[in-house]
């Protein structure tokens, strides 16, 4: 591929295909340069350096989900259903990222754990997103909530066995999608007036 069509959305895509193949600890900027058919500066040139790629790919994975979620937060409806079908799409969302590749999740894994910063950018996206939900729920009167931001971090937090990586084992179980009803039947029940 020549440079000048070299994009960072390409080198990002590659660098997946090649974090998949050798995983976080064999994979460099070579190996992706490789794959790209260009040389390692050209990678260079879109990300200085292999922590800044890495970060990139950590950042874009994410981001699929937030954008999802994004369109959940802002289509009109009912705020209770709306948050119990956020909660369920991020569930679900995880839990397909976990199941259909799990090489690349066990590698994002690894990356997220680099970048802490980028992770802490995805929970403040996320947790605005449920304050949001809940905002709209205190404003047409269905939920009760003094602090919507505190609401919304604590809906979170209490639903984190759903959404956390470090859970994915139990993602599996035969009864996870009963807990999950069972949980944020009562984190609902909990924001009611």
């Amino acid at each position: 591929m020549p440079t000048e069509t070299l994009t960072a959305e390409r080198i990002l895509e590659v660098t997946e295909e090649v974090l998949r193949r050798y995983g976080p600890a064999k994979a460099t900027v070579v190996d992706v340069a490789r794959a790209l058919g260009v040389s390692h500066g050209s990678v260079y040139r879109h990300f200085r350096t292999k922590a800044a790629l890495r970060e990139a790919v950590t950042h874009r994975w994410l981001g699929r989900t937030e954008q999802t979620l994004e369109e959940l937060t802002a289509a009109p409806g009912e705020a209770p259903e709306k948050l119990r079908d956020w909660l369920a799409t991020l569930f679900e969302a995880k839990r397909h990222k976990a199941g259909d590749d799990p090489e690349l999740f066990a590698t994002y894994n690894v990356l997220i754990d680099e970048s802490s910063g980028v992770v802490d950018q995805h929970i403040t996206v996320l947790e605005d997103q449920v304050r949001r939900i809940v905002e709209e729920g205190v404003a047409a009167g269905a939920f009760a909530a003094p602090d919507p931001s505190a609401s919304a971090r604590a809906v979170f937090t209490a639903t984190a066995r759903f959404h956390d990586p470090s859970y994915a084992p139990t993602w599996r179980s035969a009864t996870v999608d009963t807990e999950f009803d069972e949980v944020v039947t009562l984190l609902l029940r909990g924001l009611r007036p």
